[in-house]
């Protein structure tokens, strides 16, 4: 199954922000697989200096958008687990700002916070494969939105594309050096729509 596939009353409209970025070209689960060891690679040639780095007073640091990035995956699939399991029960939604700020991303190495994330999404396609497609297409409400267990995949990768793109465009953008421009243009994501 594809992006393609989603039928509109499978997510609430914020997550089209997410699910629009992800790439037509694979199913769910190749793109789970793909897309991670797509984003490591980026994040491995991202130059050291960058990792600590805000591009404006309060906002995060690449590793805390790695840490993010854990913990939002963590959270959509145990939506995604509860969903499939039929639970009705309605689950509460989280705030990403005091996650980042409990997490103390800054003070881990980032080959510490490739390694996790690389651990959660091998969990996650685990979940996801053992899905079936009459579990895929169930439907629970978290954050007061519905959300379809297939959605909730396609927004995990979305979301990480999402924030590769934030790194190309407010972190790595902001440096004139021609190596990470050639970076940009080596790595940047290309999407089919």
């Amino acid at each position: 199954m594809k992006p393609s596939n989603l039928q509109p009353e499978e997510f609430a409209g914020f997550y089209a922000t997410y699910i629009n970025q992800v790439s037509g070209e694979y199913t769910l689960i190749e793109e789970l697989e793909i897309s991670v060891h797509r984003f490591i690679k980026f994040v491995q040639n991202i130059p050291l200096d960058k990792f600590d780095y805000r591009y404006a007073e309060g906002k995060w640091t690449i590793k805390d958008i790695i840490q993010h990035l854990i913990d939002a995956e963590r959270i959509f699939a145990y939506r995604a687990l509860r969903f499939a399991r039929n639970d009705k029960n309605k689950l509460p939604g989280f705030e990403e700002n005091d996650y980042v700020d409990e997490a103390n991303a800054t003070k881990r190495s980032i080959q510490d916070l490739l390694t996790e994330l690389a651990v959660v999404r091998q969990a996650t396609l685990s979940l996801f494969k053992s899905f079936s497609n009459e579990e895929l297409l169930r439907i629970g409400t978290a954050s007061n939105n519905q959300m379809s267990v297939r959605a909730l995949g396609f927004t995990i990768i979305g979301h990480q594309n999402h924030h590769q793109r934030v790194f190309e465009e407010r972190y790595l953008g902001y440096n004139s050096d021609p190596e990470v421009s050639g970076l940009k243009n080596k790595f940047q994501l290309n999407f089919k729509k």
